[in-house]
């Protein structure tokens, strides 16, 4: 059966859920120190009335209403077993502009460059790919995001200063299979039964 990439946020957010295994290679063009490297990235589905929409919404002060929902980032290095907390985490809204919801602006509680509350704007292309365009106070950031499949997915970003790129990112994306999947495909396999498509 052939893929079919999501084609709006909510869709993005919701194939998205789960945990995330991610090999990043970070490239700097000034001197900073090499943030490459391995982590998860965890991401929940919220619904339109969740209590973190509400606030981010209220926070930037746009009727909730306008809202289709969102979703809640954590990360941290791989195989760290303690809370991310507050200052890994990251809350986002979409707030869709056209009809077919390909296009819209999607609201954060902190920036991924810039710890502020930001507004992005971000379009699907007709092969799947979402681009989200960012206008901080001091930087430009842009990231694309792309399945290959159901569990891996491509990221590409840049960050722009007023003299030119400050870095650029790759990161490849693999879905974790959690201990109790893993345990339900061997009870099914030790039964005999075929794993769901």
């Amino acid at each position: 059966m052939r893929f079919s990439p999501p084609m709006t946020m909510m869709d993005f957010f919701r194939k998205s859920e789960g945990t995330w295994f991610t090999q990043r290679t970070v490239h700097h063009f000034d001197a900073v120190a090499d943030e490459s490297g391995e982590s998860n990235l965890i991401v929940r589905v919220l619904e339109a009335d969740n209590p973190l929409v509400l606030q981010v919404c209220e926070a930037q002060r746009i009727d909730p209403a306008r809202a289709l929902g969102g979703a809640a980032f954590t990360w941290q290095d791989n195989l760290e077993t303690d809370d991310p907390g507050p200052n890994r985490a990251a809350v986002l809204v979409d707030l869709p502009t056209d009809a077919s919801r390909r296009s819209g602006r999607l609201l954060r509680n902190q920036g991924y460059v810039e710890n502020i509350p930001v507004a992005s704007r971000y379009a699907f292309a007709p092969d799947g790919v979402l681009t989200i365009d960012t206008e901080y106070v001091n930087n430009q950031g842009q990231e694309r995001c792309w399945f290959i499949s159901d569990h891996f997915r491509i990221r590409v970003s840049t960050v722009r200063l007023m003299g030119g790129v400050n870095l650029m990112t790759y990161c490849s994306e693999r879905r974790c299979v959690l201990p109790d999947s893993l345990e339900a495909l061997r009870s099914r396999h030790a039964a005999g039964v075929a794993a769901p498509r």
